[in-house]
């Protein structure tokens, strides 16, 4: 999983034409953004990824057979919801075709809900939780970084596929 540090189809496509396979583009806001990044991963007709040279560097120098006609169902894109616009258009996220599953930043989502430096506020539990059980409803894979255990045990039991439990 390779996290770019915006949701920049330039970007992207680098990261793609080296090999990655599973992204997590950062502060989507809303479902324009969850099908720009989308359209990012895939070649066209279904994106706007570059079929030029580093075709050939993506495809392992031509020693994955018929990539450019696999690589589309191939990718994987984890998109991060971080502030309360996110959370209230996470619906209509969730609806974009291409979108795999939705990581959930407490942090960022503290703080822009007034409780700064304070994830484990109640009212921020509360939005996580149901932003995880109306994920997984979707049938999408929730994911969450918490390095509280018994936070993430709980993320666990509401649903969430990945809990990250620390950072580097």
């Amino acid at each position: 999983m390779v996290r770019p540090s915006w949701n920049d189809p330039v970007q992207i496509k680098q990261l793609l034409d080296v090999g990655a396979q599973t992204l997590l583009i950062p502060m989507v806001q809303n479902a324009d953004e969850a099908r720009n990044a989308v359209a990012a991963t895939r070649y066209p007709p279904a994106g706007i990824r570059g079929v030029g040279s580093a075709l050939a560097r993506a495809s392992r120098w031509n020693r994955i057979p018929d990539y450019l006609h696999q690589a589309n169902d191939a990718m994987c894109v984890l998109v991060q919801i971080e502030t309360r616009e996110a959370m209230s258009n996470l619906a209509s996220i969730l609806d974009v075709d291409g979108i795999d599953g939705v990581f959930i930043g407490p942090a960022d989502l503290s703080a822009d809900m007034g409780f700064a430096g304070n994830p484990q506020h109640p009212e921020v539990q509360a939005a996580i939780e149901n932003a995880i059980v109306q994920i997984r409803a979707a049938g999408k894979a929730p994911g969450i970084l918490m390095a509280n255990e018994a936070l993430a045990k709980r993320y666990l039991e509401l649903g969430a596929l990945f809990v990250a439990v620390g950072v580097d």
